[in-house]
């Protein structure tokens, strides 16, 4: 039965490739490389958005977590749908003028050198290095989820499962640009709101809701079932406040996403965008209260199968819950394949984003903005198809651990680059004051404040080193977003006014004269 399931999933990586070369004859220079000619649809934006926003770690990481702390982990949830709605209301639009009106950017990096009128490509170079940086965590634990999801399916060792998924995601994207990434998202993003809605639904079904409690109740537990399912209460006891802003702050990170961002840059017009926005808000909101539930009805319907937090086998809540409905209690293999599609959506969805995104940065803004300011569009190109096989192998090298925690890596590159660029893009929308020396203040300080948070054992306890993150229970992101701000406007106060011709596209932007 097993084969049923791998055959969908073949079926499904073949189509996503298939669009991908199909995609590449639509490429006639970089503009449609990197951003499709400014030409998407409000549907097709939106979607592709978000399925490159929630990645594996809306069917895996959240759920698991879910799964094995309890409805406290929600707040991380609401957190992210906050997030979400203030950046598709206050930057899309806003971002969308500015990035036409300073030089038709076609990358972050080269928006932020415009907006600021950066000649020497200083804050460019600055950009483009911090983006690529935390991506590679980032596309890392895509990596590591498509693994862990092929790895459960078939059984195969890590490592080859590893070079499988990455694989398919490499070629697509490699070949496929912009365009091939925001279609395949978009049919990633349906697979993934119907699996995930459909899935929970059929397990209590087949389940009985009269067995929801029992079940939880004999699933070992460290909790009583009441507790399990109080989002306020965190291991028995009361949750605390600083773990309620820390999970809520992931909602911080939004506005610094450049893999998010660059949507709102490609829609067409104003009329899509705003069509774009409820289509966006609506499946999120979906999608992250349904995760929730996943890990809640999953523990139960799982029973008397018990995930443990060895290898963070938690995480693979949903595909358990697939293998055992379509397998054991409706017995419809190929069927369960197409929802085992809907995760494989989720984690390609995000990782080709992510590579796009990086190797943009390496080839339009270093090289052919910075180091190599003649390059034409062929050679951009295919700097770009280079460095997306050098950042895939580099994450690839960093997913090897089996043991490899799909919320763990997620959570430190959320973390820079929502510290490092959510700041500096609020406020070069948003405040006129702010110039070119607070703009690198704020995205050098946000990054290496998430950098030593989470990374540099700094606190002796006991003998034992830990991280400040550790130590303190606070987000890394809630600590790096509010010192890059104040970095931001001390240091744009203490150094030289911003140019009359800066102000007027301030202005121009603010009043729609674009």
């Amino acid at each position: 039965m097993t084969t049923w399931l791998i055959v969908a999933l073949g079926i499904y990586m073949a189509i996503m490739l298939v669009i991908g070369i199909t995609s590449a004859k639509k490429n006639k220079n970089a503009d449609d490389y990197f951003l499709g000619g400014r030409n998407l649809n409000g549907w097709v934006a939106a979607l592709s958005a978000q399925a490159s926003d929630m990645s594996g770690w809306l069917l895996m990481g959240l759920p698991g977590c879910i799964y094995a702390f309890g409805t406290n982990q929600a707040w991380i949830a609401i957190g992210l749908f906050i997030g979400t709605v203030l950046n598709w209301i206050f930057v899309s639009g806003r971002l969308r003028r500015y990035t036409i009106r300073s030089g038709n950017a076609m990358t972050i990096p080269e928006y932020l050198s415009n907006r600021f009128k950066d000649e020497k490509k200083i804050l460019m170079a600055i950009s483009a290095v911090v983006m690529v940086i935390f991506f590679l965590v980032y596309t890392a634990s895509s990596f590591a989820a498509g693994g862990k999801l092929f790895v459960s399916i078939t059984g195969m060792d890590y490592h080859v499962a590893l070079m499988v998924g990455a694989g398919v995601i490499l070629l697509y994207t490699f070949f496929g640009g912009f365009l091939a990434v925001c279609e395949t998202d978009f049919i990633q993003g349906l697979m993934m709101l119907i699996a995930i809605l459909a899935v929970p639904i059929i397990a209590v079904v087949l389940m009985g809701t009269g067995n929801i409690v029992p079940n939880l109740r004999d699933s070992g537990l460290d909790v009583s079932v009441s507790e399990f399912l109080n989002i306020f209460n965190e291991g028995g006891e009361p949750i605390s406040a600083v773990s309620i802003l820390s999970q809520l702050a992931w909602g911080l990170g939004y506005c610094g996403m450049p893999h998010i961002l660059i949507r709102f840059m490609a829609v067409k017009d104003e009329k899509e965008l705003g069509k774009s926005k409820k289509v966006a808000i609506v499946w999120v909101l979906l999608s992250l209260a349904v995760a929730c539930v996943i890990g809640v009805v999953g523990r139960a319907y799982l029973f008397p199968q018990i995930l443990g937090t060895e290898n963070a086998e938690y995480e693979n809540v949903f595909i358990e819950m697939i293998k055992k409905m379509f397998m054991d209690d409706i017995r419809i293999p190929f069927i369960g394949g197409i929802f085992l599609c809907g995760i494989l959506a989720a984690i390609m969805s995000t990782a080709d984003s992510q590579l796009l995104v990086s190797s943009s940065s390496v080839a339009k803004d270093l090289f052919s903005g910075v180091m190599f300011k003649k390059m034409d569009e062929k050679k951009v190109m295919l700097v770009s198809r280079f460095t997306v096989v050098i950042v895939a192998v580099i994450a690839f090298a960093i997913a090897w651990n089996p043991n490899s925690s799909i919320m763990g890596l997620v959570s430190n590159a959320w973390a820079g680059l929502g510290a490092a660029f959510g700041p500096t893009i609020l406020l070069s929308l948003y405040w006129k004051r702010i110039n070119l020396y607070g703009a690198m203040a704020g995205m050098l300080s946000g990054g290496l404040t998430v950098i030593i948070w989470d990374y540099i054992k700094l606190v002796n306890v006991d003998g034992v080193m830990q991280t400040l993150g550790a130590h303190t229970g606070i987000y890394s992101l809630l600590v790096g977003f509010f010192i890059s701000l104040a970095f931001i406007i001390l240091v744009s106060l203490i150094t030289p006014k911003v140019s009359d011709e800066i102000i007027q596209e301030f202005e121009d932007v603010k009043n729609g004269n674009v």
